[in-house]
């Protein structure tokens, strides 16, 4: 036995079941392992981004962690982008990084680099293997950290010869790091915060806005009058018919000061205290009042359900929550805008759906129309590092083939990693891509008036302008053996969505949005 098989057989008794792989030749031998078992399914992606975004996506509906293979320093840095969202999503992700065998570093090849600077920008933990037996024991010390806390990113370097020369065993389980216990003293703290009669908001992220610690927030939000609210990115927020609503701080500085004018005190639950994405002139980075006291229960690396339902405890007689009703908008205009393009969602959201949120520009009418559709998952791009949406849908489908993936994908981010598409067909994952084309970074000419950097001209307006040449997203789409329409009014829409959400496999439909350019956001 070599060390990739003992590896392989130490990832697989730590329960690993999926690899998300762009490897290499210092991968071969970690590839021939994979090739010799049945337990661990690989899934070719042809790009690093892409492979780091699925594993970010298979965690986030999965809870556990699938391996990554990447080649050397450049496939690493590749897949930064996406690591970086998934550290904000405390997604569960074990790297392996393959390395020029020891003695060949001092040659100084081509594809030599500083492999153990690159990993640990995202990795909350890392370990460059000493030797081929050290290598299967570290597979078991990368899964436990992966699984530490709320989930942890992971990253294993192994220098080629470790993975081929011989080593004698595998290595059973190691049990991860628990989370942490909310103390008695933040419980009351807390309980007496909610009993004030103050203004309140209770803040919630991560594990917060799961179904379960949904209802118990509920209670307590009846009980108290405080107001739940979610942050702006969530990871995954269980949301729709029969779900405790929550209210969404929004992403534009302006509309969340305004938002959250009204609070004398945020009680944060797994979620941290809302500044604003960037710095604007003239608008301060804190997005809650000065005088608003910001109170932590729970932080992401506590165990936030247990919390919650202790908290809910606290107040025994609050009596049933409000539950969101099944509501569908009606389509006012047969304009493809945000607004109609969501209430067709609505109308023909599964129950049970994965919804994937890249609309960037579009997504805030897009989750405001669906608010009322039957219960669903809403993932968001936690990091705010583009090209996330096509790669997290691929890793949701892989994770639950069962549950129908719904990806609202913005044109100019999606071409960061349209070669998910392939690997969708490929799977064949059931999911259906609503490119939103405006043939515009759309975002983007909001942000230049709100940065107040200056009147724009021809040449200005050229660096936020995907319409020369325009792109076909069918004709890319097909290329890839994945089922495409183009639609340019609403009617069209709706039949393709319709017909999209009843049968299986991957389908795209490209919508051509009627043009409006973005305005400034006024106070």
């Amino acid at each position: 036995m070599n060390g990739a098989h003992a590896l392989l057989e130490t990832l697989m008794e730590s329960g690993i079941e999926v690899c998300f792989a762009n490897p290499g030749t210092s991968e071969m031998h970690l590839v021939t392992a994979i090739g010799k078992t049945d337990k661990v399914r690989p899934i070719l992606c042809l790009f690093e981004g892409v492979v780091s975004g699925a594993a970010d996506g298979y965690a986030r509906i999965s809870g556990k962690p699938a391996i990554t293979l990447l080649h050397l320093g450049p496939g690493y840095a590749n897949s930064m982008a996406n690591l970086h969202n998934a550290r904000r999503a405390n997604s569960a992700i074990v790297n392996i990084v393959g390395d020029h065998a020891v003695w060949h570093h001092q040659h100084d090849a081509p594809l030599t680099s500083d492999v153990e600077a690159h990993v640990k920008i995202h990795s909350h933990w890392f370990k460059t293997t000493t030797s081929a037996e050290d290598l299967s024991l570290a597979g078991a010390e990368a899964v436990a950290a992966s699984l530490s806390g709320p989930g942890k990113i992971a990253t294993l370097v192994v220098p080629a010869n470790h993975a081929w020369e011989a080593s004698s065993k595998s290595f059973d389980r190691i049990l991860p790091v628990p989370l942490d216990m909310v103390s008695d003293e933040r419980l009351e703290i807390t309980k007496r915060l909610l009993s004030n009669g103050k203004r309140t908001g209770l803040l919630l992220g991560g594990s917060a806005l799961r179904e379960q610690n949904l209802s118990y927030a509920g209670r307590i939000a009846s009980a108290t009058g405080a107001t739940l609210l979610s942050e702006t990115f969530p990871a995954r927020l269980q949301r729709g018919e029969g779900r405790v609503p929550v209210n969404r701080v929004p992403y534009f500085a302006e509309q969340a000061i305004d938002f959250l004018d009204e609070y004398e005190q945020l009680i944060l639950i797994g979620a941290p205290a809302p500044v604003a994405f960037f710095a604007y002139p003239g608008v301060k980075s804190t997005l809650y009042p000065d005088d608003c006291l910001i109170e932590e229960f729970a932080s992401a690396d506590d165990d936030v359900d247990h919390a919650l339902e202790r908290l809910s405890e606290s107040f025994p007689n609050s009596g049933g929550c409000a539950l969101q009703e099944y509501e569908v908008p009606d389509v006012v205009t047969q304009n493809l805008t945000p607004a109609t393009i969501g209430a067709v969602v609505c109308r023909h959201m599964k129950e049970d759906s994965i919804v994937v949120d890249e609309a960037i520009s579009s997504g805030l009418e897009l989750y405001v129309q669906t608010l009322g559709a039957k219960k669903h998952d809403w993932l968001a791009v936690t990091g705010g590092s583009i090209g996330y949406g096509l790669p997290v849908a691929l890793g949701a489908g892989i994770a639950d083939p069962d549950r129908k993936i719904i990806a609202l994908q913005a044109d100019g981010s999606a071409m960061y990693t349209l070669q998910a598409l392939w690997s969708m067909s490929r799977e064949e994952i059931d999911v259906v891509v609503v490119l939103l084309n405006n043939s515009s970074y759309n975002i983007l000419n909001v942000e230049l008036l709100r940065t107040r950097s200056g009147e724009p001209n021809s040449k200005t307006l050229s660096m936020l302008d995907l319409s020369d040449p325009v792109i076909d997203w069918v004709k890319i789409a097909q290329a890839m053996k994945v089922e495409a329409y183009k639609v340019s009014e609403i009617g069209e829409f709706d039949d393709k969505f319709s017909l999209a959400m009843g049968k299986p496999g991957p389908c795209l439909i490209e919508v051509i949005m009627s043009q409006e350019i973005g305005q400034p956001i006024k106070r």
